[in-house]
């Protein structure tokens, strides 16, 4: 899996990316970034075009400094103190200024580029009705056009997606796993977008598909270890170390060319609608034994896009290779790679399950430790004691 490919362009790393039709989007947020001046100089010199957000990060920009204090206590003596609530109006106006910063970029893409994420708190996963609610207020309080609101692919969520794009709200759908989810998220879209050119409404509503990659190798691997400590010189079960990833991905990218190359996405298109672009997530790799850039080189392709954290980013203009479109690349070798896990006992629909579990605990726990945080800092506003581990 460290084979280094053959590059094929010319021009900066980054610039290749984006002349393969693909977008590089920053997988961090905080209110340092959007002041420093940083984010412009992202913009500027790393063609970042995008934003991701999440409570893993929020929670440590807002714990880590005094960033948000001013607001904080703004927030609190005009009677806002529920954690919940701040956390949305803190967050909210992080989204806003970074949408802003975003807008020239939004513009010059004609609506294809230029959009910061918003998530539904993670309470409303499997609640059809609290994700549509939740993701029209957040929708409304933010109101930037080059917004999205992240929703989590669980079949409650599947209709609550289809409901917001239906009533054009621009969804990023996020922690897809299975190619089974993916194509319900795709369906989602279709049917929201027919249902609006029904009722004779603009079909120009955006949506993004967030397709994890690295953590599908991290569980995957996991599973080969083990069989591998049990039978260390099984050539087979060693072959499929770090394969698991870059095919089921390249299996989901055939699956968006299909459908929206399809008659049924013709229709859309001619009316104004664009592909609902898939985004891959989770590209940095964790595995120290892999290239660093080892997903985002294997991942390249047109009218898709990466969200990198800044440290992939960086390793990526530094040491990244363009060699083509390589998300196009060994379809029938990604066919078989899954078909061959299977022959060992790895089944591919038990494992999306369980990382779909894993990643709506790990989103709960990271978006409660992040209330817990603005809780904190809000009561020793109301009392004036500092928060505890605080000088």
């Amino acid at each position: 899996m460290t084979t280094t490919p053959q590059k094929t362009t010319t021009g900066s790393a980054l610039e290749q990316l984006v002349n393969q039709g693909q977008s590089v989007w920053l997988d961090y947020i905080s209110r340092d970034l959007l002041r420093s001046g940083q984010l412009r100089r992202l913009i500027d010199e790393r063609h970042v075009t995008g934003l991701t957000s999440n409570p893993t990060i929020f929670a440590k920009a807002i714990g880590d400094g005094k960033g948000y204090d001013e607001q904080l206590d703004t927030l609190i003596a005009a009677g806002t103190t529920d954690p919940d609530a701040l956390y949305i109006e803190l967050t909210a106006t992080d989204i806003q200024r970074a949408a802003d910063a975003l807008r020239s970029v939004y513009d010059a893409s004609d609506g294809q580029d230029g959009f910061v994420s918003i998530e539904v708190p993670p309470s409303v996963a499997h609640d059809t009705a609290g994700s549509l609610a939740i993701g029209r207020f957040l929708w409304e309080r933010v109101d930037r056009p080059n917004t999205l609101v992240k929703v989590p692919a669980t079949v409650e969520g599947y209709s609550a997606i289809e409901q917001l794009i239906t009533s054009g709200v621009n969804v990023n759908i996020t922690l897809i796993f299975a190619q089974a989810a993916y194509e319900a998220v795709i369906d989602a879209y279709l049917r929201a977008l027919e249902a609006r050119m029904r009722a004779k409404l603009p079909v120009a509503v955006r949506s993004v598909a967030s397709f994890f990659v690295s953590r599908v190798d991290t569980e995957v691997d996991g599973r080969l270890e083990k069989m591998l400590e049990a039978d260390p010189d099984n050539p087979e079960v060693r072959a499929l170390m770090g394969k698991t990833a870059i095919a089921n991905a390249r299996i989901a990218y055939e699956t968006f060319e299909r459908v929206f190359a399809s008659e049924r996405f013709a229709t859309l298109r001619a009316a104004g609608a664009a592909v609902q672009r898939p985004l891959w997530a989770s590209t940095s790799a964790k595995n120290p034994a892999y290239r660093d850039v080892l997903y985002a080189e294997a991942l390249i392709a047109p009218e898709t896009i990466d969200t990198m954290p800044l440290a992939t980013i960086e390793a990526f203009a530094e040491h990244g290779i363009v060699a083509g479109d390589t998300a196009e690349q060994a379809l029938d070798q990604a066919h078989e790679t899954i078909k061959r896990l299977g022959a060992i006992g790895i089944d591919m629909d038990e494992v999306t399950a369980k990382l779909l579990e894993d990643g709506l605990r790990t989103f709960a726990e990271a978006y409660d430790g992040a209330v817990h945080v603005i809780g904190a800092k809000a009561d020793a506003a109301l009392t004036g004691k500092k928060p505890v581990g605080q000088g």
